[in-house]
């Protein structure tokens, strides 16, 4: 399972904590009832309020189904103009590797620009998403690789792959420098 994980900006922590609290009660929703519509456990809804979990980013994404709203209603500060929004909402083991939500525009439903980096050696595990879900990445530095169930891709700077993201899949850095990649998620 991906997680938001350790030395996640508090900033986000706390616009995931406001906005769930504050959706959830918009929706008039009982912790309990959250948890049951979006299979998240009330324990980690309840600390996500509290401001005290991580989560996966797919976890996130089913609290936001549950309550109607999209994931960057969840992770962005409520004020935030969704052109401009830079905040980092995962970390990795290496202390380099990185993503960045840089922005959001309208799409069928939505449609977000990240900025990635990861330390040579590291990698992402994600799960599938629904199906309709695309990807399109660039590497801009180093190179990438895309496991995917439909098989590999290797990347180097300045090529690009576009998938379905509704399997399991993977970036990985196997070079020995920095990747730096953009990513495009489509829905």
């Amino acid at each position: 399972m991906m997680h938001m994980q350790t030395g996640v900006s508090s900033r986000v922590l706390a616009h995931v904590s406001e906005n769930v609290r504050r959706f959830r009660l918009a929706a008039d929703l009982s912790q309990a009832a959250l948890a049951d519509r979006s299979g998240i456990s009330r324990r980690t809804v309840v600390k996500l309020e509290a401001g005290e979990a991580n989560i996966s980013l797919t976890g996130l994404d089913h609290l936001a189904d549950a309550l109607g709203v999209t994931f960057i209603d969840l992770v962005a500060a409520p004020a935030a103009p969704r052109s401009d929004i830079s905040e980092i909402v995962w970390r990795g083991a290496g202390p380099g590797s990185m993503a960045t939500l840089l922005a959001s525009v309208p799409a069928s439903t939505d449609a977000q620009l990240w900025a990635w980096a990861l330390e040579p050696g590291d990698r992402y595990d994600a799960e599938p998403d629904p199906v309709g879900w695309s990807e399109l990445i660039l590497v801009s530095e180093g190179s990438l690789r895309i496991e995917h169930e439909s098989g590999v891709s290797e990347m180097q700077t300045g090529e690009h792959f576009a998938f379905p993201t509704s399997q399991h899949y993977s970036y990985v850095n196997t070079g020995d420098r920095l990747a730096l990649f953009t990513r495009v998620v489509v829905r």
